[in-house]
């Protein structure tokens, strides 16, 4: 088995890992989950964290063909549009982000979004398949988090998105709109499933309590003993009410709005104004009670 290059980018303001995962034979490279950095007290947003990969790509001769993301990211806004854009590389995301899209078009007042996730290039099903050079890769739909989750597997490797953190954090979060605990469990257990040795890459991390530096690798055989959430034995039920309890006390990601917004239209803002500026929407809900000036 031919084993991927990969090379993993670290966005601290998101705790965010973007990877370039490339195949040596052929030197053609895909892009996972690149983060658009944005400073929401100015609304300023920078391509940096881009450009970091799209240089190691250029110092290293990898040619990005392809931008792949796990799901609709609430932490941070994508980058995929601005590689398209530098590289010719096309954007692939989950099939089920069309319900992720008709979720949110409504809540957004998005009238004029596509719910049939033509913002993106490619929409993978659920054990399709796609070459990465000469490697092949296989998608698996992990939804739970969000209805569009999906891990994909490239040799042993695989990229899992938010659904997985480091044993010594657990899982991820299942209260978004279309998210589910139950079905978050199921496909934790799927991941698990696979071959022990297979290497896990995850998408973000917090550092647990006690633990001094950032981590974003592990194995199949490591969570399977030891995800304080998901470890050997714990069952379905006990599974869900840990998650659902721990979920009612979290707060909500500080780019939730903006991230979500941008990110079900592939990384896309929406056409600038006649000003030349580009804006943004925050739903404004008045608590009971509230007086309308």
């Amino acid at each position: 088995m031919t084993h991927p290059f990969i090379e993993a980018f670290f966005d601290e303001p998101t705790n965010t890992i973007s990877y370039l995962v490339g195949d040596p034979a052929t030197r053609a490279a895909a892009v996972i989950d690149p983060v658009l950095d944005f400073d929401l007290a100015s609304g300023e947003a920078d391509t940096r964290s881009a450009e970091r990969i799209l240089n190691f790509a250029a110092e290293n001769d990898w040619q990005i063909a392809m931008v792949l993301e796990t799901h609709a990211h609430a932490d941070h806004l994508s980058a995929a549009p601005f590689i398209k854009a530098r590289t010719g590389a096309w954007i692939g995301i989950g099939a089920h982000i069309r319900d992720v899209q008709k979720i949110f078009r409504p809540v957004f007042a998005m009238d004029d979004l596509a719910t049939d996730g033509s913002d993106f290039d490619r929409l993978f099903e659920d054990g399709e398949r796609f070459a990465i050079g000469e490697l092949d890769a296989r998608v698996l739909h992990v939804p739970g988090h969000t209805p569009a989750d999906v891990a994909y597997l490239v040799a042993d490797a695989a990229f899992v998105g938010d659904t997985l953190f480091m044993p010594d954090y657990g899982t991820a979060r299942a209260d978004f709109p279309g998210g589910d605990a139950r079905t978050l469990y199921r496909s934790v257990q799927r991941l698990l499933a696979l071959p022990g040795n297979t290497r896990l890459f995850l998408c973000h991390d917090y550092k647990a309590p006690g633990r001094d530096e950032y981590q974003w690798e592990t194995t199949v055989g490591e969570q399977r003993r030891s995800n304080i959430h998901v470890g050997e034995g714990t069952s379905e039920d006990e599974f869900v009410i840990l998650r659902e309890e721990r979920d009612a006390g979290l707060s909500v990601p500080k780019l939730l709005l903006p991230s979500i917004q941008v990110n079900i239209r592939a990384g896309h803002f929406e056409e600038a104004h006649a000003n030349g500026v580009t804006y943004l929407r925050i739903p404004v809900k008045w608590g009971t009670g509230a007086k309308r000036g």
